[in-house]
C-alpha cells in the first residue's frame, strides 16, 4: 500500500499562496506545479490556459482574454512571457472564416490577428483546443498512465470503464482547428463531463476555478495510475524477460565502445550529433524483454513522443549471455544503413506532391538488450530529452500492452505530423546553429585559468565540454560555475592524472558515454619548475617530462583512437609555451618538455592529415592571472631568476613584450577557439604565439 501511495501524484496546490496572486500569476503557478512532475507531462509538452477578464488597452472596456501557453517552452519553467494572449471575441469570430478540415492549417495564419496587447509570444497550434472549451480554465497534459489507456486498442471502452461519465473520449485527431471544434461539441453534449481523453494522444481537463481544474487533472491521472497498477501488478510485462542485463561496468564499457561508432556513422554525411545513454531500470526492463522487437516496430503513439523519437527506434541485435561487442561493432554499419533504407521507404510510401524533402533518415533512439538505450540529436539537451520521451513511450507501452493491445500511430498519420507544413515552418524558423554545435571537447587542466577560459569559449559556441583535471576541488568549482552559466547538460568533469595510461583511457570512455564521442582535444594540463641546471634534480626533470611530454602523448594517442573510430575528422590543440621555442634561464626541464610538445604536435599533424585530424599549437607567455601554476612556487622561482619581487612579475612581462600588453587566459582561449573551429579548417601543424610579441619565439 505504501508503495502504491508513492506512485500517486501529490496535490501541490497551495490555496493560501495562490489566493495572493493575480489571475495570470495563478496560471503560471498552476503550470509550474503541473510541469514539475514528468508523470504529468513530458518536457515541453502539454499546455494550460485561463480565460481572464482584462481592460482593453484600446477601448478601456473589460474584455475576455485567453492566456494560453505559447509555441515552445516548458511548463515546469514557464513564466508570464511564455503565454500568448488573445481576444476571445476574435477567436470565436474565426469560426465564421473556417472553410473545413481540408483548409484548417490556414487558420493558424489568423491567430496573430487575435493578439491582445501586442503580445509578441506566438500562439500555438493548440490555441483553438483551449479557446472553444466553454470553461475558464483548461489543462492539456500527456501523462504516461493516461496515454497507456489512450493508446490501447480498447481505449474507448477502457475510458468508460475507469472514469464513467466524468471523463469522455474522442477518437484520434491531429491537433488543430477541427479538434478545437470537436472539443466544443463534446462539452455541449456532455455538460457534466470534467475532461476528455484523446485517443493516442493525451488528456484534457477543465474547471470553473484554477484549483478545480488542477485538482481534476491530478485526480484523473491518479485514477489511471491506480487502475493500471491494480491490473499489472504481479504480471510479467512485455512478455517477460528474454535477456539479463550486463553489469554496470560492462554496460558502460559497451556504451563507450559503440556510441562513438554510431555517432560517426550517422554524422558522416550531415551535422555532428551528440549522444545520451540511459540504462535505467525502466529501459533495461524493456530492452531485455520478449516483446522488444514487435513493440519497438510499432513506434510511439503520442505526437509529442513521436516527433522527438522518429517513426521507430533501431534495435541492435545482441545476446548479453554471449557478449560479443566485436560482432555488434561489425554489424553496426549494416544496421544503420538498413534503418536509413527503411526510413526512405516510409517517406516514399507516405509522401505526396507537396511534402517537404526527406530529412535526416538516421534513427534517434537505439535499443540494445542487456545494455540500454542510446539517443543521438543535434545537441545534448535534445538527445537527453528524446531519451526521456522514449522512456515515456516505454511506460505507455507497458501499461497498454498489459491491459489491452498497444497501438502506435499509423505510418500515414505519423508522416502527416512529421512532415506537417506547420512543423516544417517551425523548423525553418529555428535559429542558425552556433559554430561548434554538435562538437564535443575534452580539455585537460580544465580547472585552471586557461582551461576554464577555454571551456567557456567553446561552450559559448555550442560545444559540449568535459573538463579533466587532477585537482578535484577546483574541478568541482569549475563545473558548478560553467553548468550555472550554460547548462548541466553540456558540462561534465572527470579527475585525471594525464600520466596514468589507464586513467586516460577511462576518462575518454566517460566522455564517450556522456556525450557520444569526441571532436576536440585541448591538451592543457601542465606544471612548471625552475632551477639552475646543476640544481635540477632528476625527479624534477622526470616530472616535467611525465606531465608535459608523456601526458600530452597519452591523451593525444587516445584521441586519435576515437577520431579514427568515428571517421569524421578531429581536432587537437596543444597549449605549449613560448618557452618551447625560446629558452629561458633556470628552466631547462620545463623548456625542453615544452619543445617536445611542439614537435609531437607536428608529428601528429603528419599522421592525422589523411584522416582529417588537424593538430595545432598555441604558445602562451606569462599568463599570470587565474593560473594555478603561477600561484605556487613558480612565481617566486621566476622572480628570483630575474632578481625581482614576485609582485612585479606581471608588469615585468608586460613591459618585456613588444606590444606592451599583458596576456590573459581569455586571449589563449580565443586562439584555441580559432584552431578548433572551421575558421582554421585548412590549418594543421601550425603554431600561434599568444605572447604580446616576443622576438625570440618567432616561429622559424
Amino acid at each position: 500500500m505504501a508503495d502504491q501511495q508513492s506512485r500517486l501524484l501529490s496535490n501541490l496546490w497551495d490555496e493560501a499562496k495562490a489566493s495572493a496572486m493575480t489571475d495570470p500569476e495563478r496560471l503560471v503557478y498552476r503550470s509550474n506545479i503541473l510541469g514539475s512532475d514528468k508523470r504529468v507531462t513530458n518536457y515541453g509538452g502539454g499546455n494550460t490556459s485561463s480565460k481572464i477578464m482584462q481592460k482593453d488597452p484600446l477601448t478601456g472596456e473589460t474584455v475576455e482574454v485567453l492566456w494560453v501557453k505559447g509555441s515552445g517552452g516548458d511548463l515546469a519553467s514557464i513564466s508570464l512571457d511564455g503565454f500568448s494572449t488573445l481576444y476571445m471575441n476574435k477567436l470565436r469570430a474565426l469560426k465564421g472564416l473556417y472553410r473545413g478540415v481540408e483548409f484548417e492549417d490556414e487558420m493558424v495564419g489568423y491567430l496573430p490577428h487575435c493578439t491582445f496587447n501586442l503580445n509578441p509570444r506566438a500562439a500555438s497550434i493548440d490555441t483553438p483546443l483551449h479557446a472553444y472549451v466553454p470553461r475558464a480554465y483548461v489543462d492539456h497534459m500527456h501523462p504516461d498512465a493516461i496515454i497507456a489507456i489512450a493508446a490501447s486498442k480498447d481505449s474507448r471502452e477502457l475510458t468508460k470503464m475507469i472514469f464513467g461519465d466524468e471523463i469522455g473520449w474522442l477518437p484520434w485527431k491531429r491537433p488543430g482547428f477541427e479538434l478545437g471544434l470537436w472539443l466544443e461539441k463534446f462539452c455541449a453534449e456532455n455538460p457534466l463531463a470534467k475532461g476528455v481523453i484523446l485517443e493516442s494522444h493525451g488528456l484534457f481537463t477543465w474547471g470553473d476555478t484554477p484549483e478545480e481544474c488542477y485538482s481534476t487533472t491530478i485526480r484523473t491521472i491518479n485514477k489511471a495510475i491506480d487502475w493500471l497498477d491494480g491490473r499489472i501488478g504481479g504480471k510479467a510485462v512485455f512478455g517477460g524477460a528474454a535477456a539479463t542485463s550486463l553489469s554496470f561496468r560492462e554496460r558502460r564499457a559497451a556504451a563507450s565502445r559503440l556510441m562513438p561508432q554510431i555517432r560517426g556513422l550517422i554524422s558522416a554525411s550531415g551535422p555532428l550529433k551528440v549522444g545520451h545513454f540511459d540504462d535505467s531500470d525502466t529501459v533495461l526492463e524493456f530492452v531485455n524483454s520478449v516483446d522488444l522487437k514487435p513493440l519497438a516496430a510499432l513506434g510511439t503513439s503520442c505526437p509529442d513522443h513521436f516527433l522527438r523519437t522518429k517513426i521507430r527506434p533501431l534495435v541492435i541485435d545482441f545476446d548479453p549471455s554471449h557478449p560479443d561487442i566485436d560482432a555488434v561493432s561489425t554489424a553496426l554499419p549494416g544496421l544503420v544503413e538498413a534503418y536509413r533504407a527503411d526510413y526512405a521507404g516510409y517517406y516514399d510510401r507516405c509522401r505526396d506532391d507537396v511534402s517537404p524533402a526527406m530529412r535526416d533518415p538516421n534513427a534517434v533512439i537505439y535499443l540494445m538488450p542487456g545494455v540500454g538505450m542510446f539517443a543521438f540529436a543535434a545537441d545534448k539537451a535534445t538527445a537527453r530529452i528524446s531519451s526521456e520521451f522514449y522512456v515515456n513511450a516505454i511506460n505507455v507501452m507497458r501499461g497498454a500492452s498489459s491491459v489491452s493491445t498497444y497501438t502506435g500511430l499509423s505510418e500515414q498519420e505519423a508522416f502527416n505530423i512529421e512532415y506537417w507544413a506547420l512543423e516544417e515552418a517551425k523548423l525553418q524558423r529555428m535559429p542558425k546553429p552556433k559554430s561548434l554545435a554538435g562538437r564535443i571537447a575534452f580539455v585537460t587542466g580544465g580547472a585552471g585559468g586557461i582551461g576554464r577560459a577555454t571551456a567557456t569559449r567553446l561552450l559559448r559556441e555550442g560545444a559540449c565540454v568535459l573538463l579533466a583535471d587532477i585537482d578535484e576541488a577546483a574541478l568541482e568549482t569549475a563545473r558548478t560555475e560553467l553548468a550555472g552559466g550554460f547548462s548541466a547538460d553540456v558540462v561534465r568533469t572527470v579527475r585525471l592524472d594525464v600520466t596514468d595510461e589507464g586513467g586516460v583511457a577511462a576518462a575518454y570512455a566517460a566522455c564517450a558515454v556522456e556525450f557520444g564521442g569526441l571532436d576536440i582535444l585541448v591538451s592543457n594540463a601542465g606544471i612548471s619548475s625552475s632551477a639552475p641546471i646543476e640544481e635540477t634534480e632528476l625527479s624534477m626533470w622526470d616530472r616535467n617530462m611525465d606531465i608535459l611530454a608523456k601526458g600530452y602523448f597519452l591523451v593525444s594517442r587516445e584521441a586519435f583512437r576515437y577520431f579514427k573510430t568515428q571517421k569524421v575528422g578531429g581536432n587537437i590543440v596543444f597549449i605549449a609555451s613560448k618557452n618551447g621555442l625560446a629558452a629561458s634561464p633556470n628552466a631547462a626541464a620545463y623548456c625542453t618538455a615544452k619543445a617536445s610538445e611542439i614537435h609531437l604536435a607536428r608529428c601528429l599533424a603528419l599522421e592525422g592529415a589523411d584522416h582529417q585530424i588537424r593538430v595545432n599549437t598555441v604558445n602562451p607567455d606569462a599568463v599570470l592571472r587565474g593560473s594555478k601554476i603561477w600561484a605556487g612556487e613558480w612565481r617566486e622561482q621566476r622572480a628570483a631568476a630575474y632578481a625581482m619581487d614576485p609582485d612585479d612579475l606581471e608588469e615585468h612581462y608586460r613591459k618585456r613584450s613588444m606590444l606592451k600588453r599583458s596576456v590573459f587566459p581569455e586571449d589563449v582561449a580565443e586562439a584555441v577557439y580559432f584552431l578548433a573551429s572551421e575558421a582554421s579548417a585548412k590549418s594543421t601543424g601550425n603554431i600561434i604565439n599568444v605572447d604580446a610579441g616576443n622576438a625570440q619565439s618567432f616561429t622559424r
